[in-house]
């Protein structure tokens, strides 16, 4: 029988302490650079809320304008998170965890408020239903993606299924800054000014549905393009300079609208468009 001294010890971390395993272990992965814009997300958001309480209709939108500013740039923080720690190949349990709880706050709190604020307040008992639903929903697709995304063909995913939270606000303040566009020059919206209630309910049934969107997540910039896709290309950018308001609220619902009548859509001018996708990738799907 071997001696007692002779038993072979636990292995020996730095400083003499015992090594701890990957499931013991309590230290948590926080990759700076893409938390840092999670981060900027989350505060972003914050900030549109205290311009949204700031707001008092016999004083103008300006407060509400300078909240959608601050929703679209959580926005894009968003955009670039994931795909900065795709690049760098850090992405983490913790960054996904991080990424929703910022996500509800800017594009399931504040949205929701926001449209509250200038529209749903005329509803006295739908209002602030609308708005809730809107948030419920938001929540849960972000749930649902955490779930989803656990699984090991996760990371394979080229659609969403269902519209993306972050996508469902940005149609809903570039909507609502088209709309005050249209009353900055003189038009009169008439009872086109409840059509955010319409959109809001819309969303949140997309949001909880197995509509799928294109993620647009693996695009490649650099293979040669048809001339018809640059010529698009180059256009939209000189209508974001010349219209913004305009051609921010036309891009957004046109990803809305896309994804319901994509399942009609020919697979090449499906493969023109998304650009990302292959024919053995169709069948891959993630929730966001």
């Amino acid at each position: 029988m071997p001696e007692e001294n002779d038993m072979p010890s636990p292995p020996a971390g730095r400083a003499g302490k015992p090594a701890l395993s990957p499931e013991n272990d309590e230290r948590v992965q926080i990759y700076f650079l893409p938390n840092l814009l999670t981060a900027g997300n989350l505060a972003c958001g914050f900030f549109a809320l205290t311009w949204i309480f700031k707001y008092e209709r016999a004083l103008g939108f300006e407060p509400i304008l300078i909240a959608i500013r601050l929703i679209l740039a959580a926005f894009a923080c968003d955009f670039l998170d994931g795909r900065l720690a795709r690049l760098a190949k850090k992405e983490s349990h913790f960054g996904r965890e991080f990424d929703s709880l910022a996500d509800i706050v800017s594009f399931g709190v504040a949205p929701a408020f926001l449209v509250y604020r200038i529209v749903l307040y005329q509803f006295e008992r739908s209002g602030w239903l609308i708005a809730a639903i809107y948030l419920v929903c938001g929540g849960i697709r972000l749930a649902r993606f955490n779930v989803l995304s656990m699984r090991p063909d996760a990371h394979k995913g080229r659609e969403f299924v269902g519209f993306p939270i972050p996508s469902a606000a940005a149609v809903v303040v570039s909507v609502a800054m088209f709309m005050m566009w249209l009353v900055g020059h003189d038009h009169q919206l008439g009872p086109s000014r409840y059509a955010l209630a319409g959109l809001m309910v819309l969303l949140s049934i997309l949001m909880v549905s197995n509509v799928r969107y294109p993620t647009f997540k693996y695009i490649d910039w650099t293979p040669a393009r048809s001339v018809a896709a640059f010529a698009a290309a180059a256009v939209m950018g000189l209508l974001l300079v010349s219209q913004f308001e305009v051609t921010l609220a036309a891009l957004f619902v046109t990803y809305l609208l896309y994804g319901l009548v994509r399942p009609w859509v020919s697979k090449r001018w499906r493969r023109e468009i998304e650009s990302d996708e292959s024919d053995d990738d169709e069948g891959d799907s993630v929730d966001g």
